[in-house]
């Protein structure tokens, strides 16, 4: 039974961090093009940290494809894409976990469906954004939200997560990238801990 409320759990933070990450990519946009998204119930506070903290982690791991071309080209494609575009982006998340799942390739997905997000309320398709929010968070139930629990779920994701968000300066000397990695571990090691000892009964 704990097992399965851990899944549910693992679940509810998944769809509550899409959920959130499409938000503050559409948080620059004009209000009446952005439709609202439908609210995610958490059941604890600590979850409510979690996705919080979990979508700031994203969105740092995320930036780091702001400039690369590729990312951006994959993006522009599925949103001018003629044909089916759940198809589109289904192949899109398919290539990302093409070599497998990780914890940062997750923050990417998250990512794309933000951007992607963006992308239709530029081209005046709003109402996809919607259709957007239901295809990952059906990806990730589908083929993600397994891999998450046999991995210690969402709480073991924030190690290598900072580790991938330190690797994007890459403009740093590899002193001051080695600071920003020791950095970025501790606080997160931090924030873990400090959530967990929070937690106890």
């Amino acid at each position: 039974m704990a097992c399965e409320g851990n899944a549910m759990s693992d679940a509810r933070i998944g769809e509550a961090v899409i959920k959130m990450v499409i938000e503050e990519e559409l948080r620059n946009m004009s209000s009446e093009d952005v439709p609202l998204l439908m609210a995610v119930e958490l059941e604890t506070e600590q979850d409510k940290k979690l996705v919080t903290q979990l979508s700031k982690m994203i969105r740092i791991v995320g930036d780091k494809l702001h400039d690369d071309v590729k990312f951006q080209d994959l993006i522009d494609g599925v949103a001018r894409c003629s044909g089916s575009k759940s198809d589109s982006f289904k192949q899109v998340a398919d290539n990302v976990f093409e070599d497998g799942i990780t914890w940062g390739r997750i923050a990417v997905l998250f990512y794309v469906a933000g951007k992607l997000a963006v992308k239709m309320v530029e081209i005046h398709l709003s109402q996809t954004v919607k259709d957007i929010l239901k295809w990952t968070v059906d990806f990730f139930t589908n083929n993600l939200l397994g891999w998450i629990g046999d991995h210690g779920g969402w709480i073991n994701s924030f190690s290598e997560l900072a580790v991938v968000s330190a690797q994007s300066v890459s403009s740093l000397s590899s002193h001051s990238y080695g600071l920003v990695l020791i950095f970025v571990t501790g606080l997160t090691l931090g924030s873990v801990v400090t959530w967990r000892l929070t937690t106890r009964p």
